[in-house]
């Protein structure tokens, strides 16, 4: 069992296992999650979470927390980990991801962004459980770039087995080095809206995406390169799981780089293709004029396709059912 300080001696246990977490970089990150408070028509309370939680980015004027926390909100009030109570307003949010941005009037400390965590490495999930005020758990990452869980319509999930309850939407999901990698999103549940050890965060990468739009005073869009997509093989069929290709645009970026209808995409850069929502998430990570490796199946033969990311009004890709 590891301990860290808060102003108190906090013990943190990650899956059994003795580890410890450096106590600046966890207090640098409890100072920049906040609880969100949002006062809510009577028709939208929610009573199982009545507060979210918060991030603070960019230049400390403005939070990230998730659009499910503070969507219809009549107002919103943010606190801080000191306890300290300011009024916040919506400055931008996107219903691709469940993202939304808040601006403040005085700056907080801002957090320091990370990227993608190695599978099994030790997080520790910072947020409002319950309206509680912020609190500390801790676990490893589950699983990365986990997409067509059906959350939101653009995924791109790390997921957790630290303990995250209601009132923790919208907080930190924070590595050893106190750097988020994700902002938290989802509990996985059939028959209760409680921790049970399948809980998912917006990967870092795709919310910078978003925080970066919305701070310019623009909407998030998903780049679309003009494909329609299908899962192959189909459910309950055997074969090597990819993303077919249906139909491809004339005159569009799927086109300019070669895709044709029946093409099997099998990975995208790094990333394993499984299903289409694999390759929309992979691509909605970048920026424009980007370019990224595509590997694909044509005919038995292994294909490398360069795709240049195009401006939004591209038509595409469009998945099939996962």
């Amino acid at each position: 069992m590891a301990a860290a300080r808060f102003g108190l001696v906090i013990a943190l246990v990650l899956a059994g296992n003795a580890a410890t977490f450096a106590e600046a970089p966890l207090e640098r990150a409890l100072r920049s999650v906040v609880s969100i408070l949002p006062v809510m028509p009577p028709e939208r309370f929610r009573a199982e979470e009545p507060e979210g939680s918060g991030v603070v980015v960019g230049s400390g004027q403005h939070i990230v927390t998730a659009l499910h926390v503070v969507n219809g909100a009549e107002a919103i009030f943010v606190r801080s980990a000191d306890g300290d109570i300011v009024e916040a307003r919506m400055h931008g949010s996107d219903p691709y991801t469940d993202l939304a941005l808040l601006e403040i009037e005085e700056a907080m400390p801002p957090a320091r962004l990370g990227g993608d965590p190695p599978l099994g490495a030790r997080v520790c999930a910072v947020g409002n459980a319950f309206g509680l005020d912020l609190s500390v758990s801790c676990g490893v990452i589950s699983g990365v770039h986990r997409t067509g869980v059906g959350f939101n319509r653009v995924e791109d999930f790390h997921q957790t087995d630290a303990a995250v309850n209601p009132g923790a939407s919208g907080g930190a999901l924070v590595n050893e080095t106190g750097q988020v990698v994700g902002i938290l999103s989802a509990i996985f549940t059939q028959e209760s809206d409680a921790n049970i050890g399948v809980n998912f965060a917006v990967a870092v990468p795709l919310a910078a995406r978003v925080i970066d739009s919305l701070i310019a005073g623009q909407d998030f869009r998903p780049p679309t390169i003009g494909v329609t997509l299908e899962r192959d093989p189909q459910a309950g069929e055997p074969g090597r799981l990819a993303a077919i290709v249906s139909e491809v645009t004339s005159d569009s970026a799927a086109a300019a780089a070669g895709f044709r209808d029946g093409d099997r995409i099998v990975r995208a850069g790094p990333r394993r293709v499984r299903k289409p929502s694999d390759f929309v998430s992979a691509i909605a990570r970048l920026e424009v004029d980007q370019t990224i490796e595509v590997e694909i199946e044509r005919s038995g033969r292994s294909v490398e396709l360069t795709l240049v990311i195009p401006e939004h009004d591209d038509p595409g890709p469009r998945g099939g059912p996962d």
